[in-house]
């Protein structure tokens, strides 16, 4: 009799700061193969527009990364890339993957210069100018792990946009100066703009303003104080009513189609309101995972495996909020497949991934340590706890079953 090999995928996300998408499924596996030395592994690292994009799209796309400086959050040139796909073997235009974390993400930003309302995106429209001026016609923004709050107004303006206040002066970098926007002057914007077709890779959760806008959700992680996210609140507030009036007209949907609301539509907010910004010049907002995992046949890989195994950095109330555990899960649970996941920290309102389909959770840190220690160390903790994990499913296996309605 042939014994059943154990099929287990592997589908992680990256944890932030620490480590990529696919190192964290090289860890997982090293601990399941301690356990399963012969299990027929999978590892399906996942991305969600933040850190690691541009590289895991094009290693997936046959691409390359091509080297940028450009102006980063805090205003400093920092080390940044984007990629190009296909190497101009794939039918249509020249597609770039541009990664707005790796120009204005929040691991750039300097714990002691955390102030969302001084940040900037300018640095992601450098990068879209970089990637057409490398022919590029097709860009996907990758929005995720940012570290601004502007509403996209810094890659306007490097785009080539003019936003001034009352006086008619240039406005300062950062969302903090959002709220004395007065016009927006649409006349010196990159020309090719309006033959490029600009796809911005979102979580759809996320909107520009309102109770649950963007700054009053993501604001205080991002450093800013009660005060500075209301402020941050009115300068978004104004932002979308003078693109709506001064910037939108100038890129007319097609005929049929209708232009989204750019304080509330889906994926407004993302990325501190970069969805809005770029919504503004043409830019489509898709649902992240509808782009994202094209070409990785996801479904079909999870319903043939027995068991899956995700993960992510923190699992809280916001994992349901269109996190990559969630994805994952209600994917797997639509096959039938179990699904652990793994977190380097469990917050409030985990428990929620239950409802999405995920069967059990469990932290990583096997005691107290500083941030330091457990990000310097996070790929040894994912493998022991990987470890542990399967050894007590073992244990599980070998129980005899429990009749609950015997007496």
């Amino acid at each position: 009799m042939t014994r059943h090999t154990h099929r287990i995928a592997i589908a992680p996300s990256g944890f932030k700061e620490s480590l990529s998408a696919a190192r964290v499924a090289e860890a997982i596996a090293t601990g399941v193969r301690r356990v399963i030395p012969d299990a027929e592994l999978d590892l399906i690292p996942l991305v969600d527009g933040g850190e690691g994009t541009a590289e895991a799209l094009a290693l997936a796309g046959g691409g390359r990364l091509v080297p940028v400086t450009a102006t980063g959050p805090v205003g400093d040139p920092v080390a940044s890339h984007f990629a190009l796909l296909g190497g101009g073997t794939t039918p249509g235009p020249l597609t770039a993957v541009v990664e707005m974390a790796a120009v204005a993400g929040l691991a750039l930003v300097p714990p002691d210069r955390r102030h969302p309302g001084a940040t900037t995106t300018y640095g992601v429209g450098e990068l879209i100018r970089a990637a057409l001026d490398a022919g590029a016609r097709r860009l996907l923004v990758g929005c995720g792990d940012s570290g601004t709050s502007d509403g996209g107004a810094g890659a306007l303006q490097a785009l080539g946009a003019r936003l001034t206040d009352r006086h008619g002066r240039e406005l300062r970098s950062g969302g903090g100066s959002l709220h004395e926007l007065e016009h927006i002057d649409p006349s010196g914007l990159d020309p090719r703009l309006a033959d490029t077709e600009l796809l911005v890779a979102c979580n759809p959760y996320n909107v520009l303003c309102g109770k649950r806008g963007v700054a009053r959700v993501f604001g205080p992680q991002k450093g800013a104080t009660p005060a500075e996210v209301e402020l941050l609140s009115a300068g978004l507030e104004r932002l979308a009513a003078v693109l709506t009036r001064d910037l939108a007209p100038a890129f007319a949907p097609a005929p049929g189609a209708t232009a989204p609301d750019l304080r509330t539509a889906p994926g407004t907010g993302a990325s501190g309101g970069l969805g809005a910004g770029l919504a503004s010049v043409g830019a489509r907002l898709l649902p992240r995972y509808d782009v994202l995992l094209d070409g990785l046949d996801l479904d079909a890989r999870l319903a043939r495996a027995d068991f899956v195994i995700t993960a992510e950095g923190a699992l809280d109330h916001q994992t349901v909020r269109g996190k990559i555990p969630a994805e994952v899960a209600r994917r797997a649970r639509a096959a039938g497949v179990p699904v652990l996941v793994l977190a380097g920290t469990i917050g409030p309102g985990a428990q929620d991934v239950r409802a999405v389909g995920v069967d059990a959770y469990s932290a990583i840190l096997p005691a107290p340590m500083t941030l330091v220690e457990a990000i310097g160390r996070s790929g040894e903790f994912l493998a022991d706890a990987s470890e542990r994990a399967m050894r007590i499913m073992a244990l599980g296996t070998r129980l005899p079953r429990l009749d609950p309605l015997a007496a």
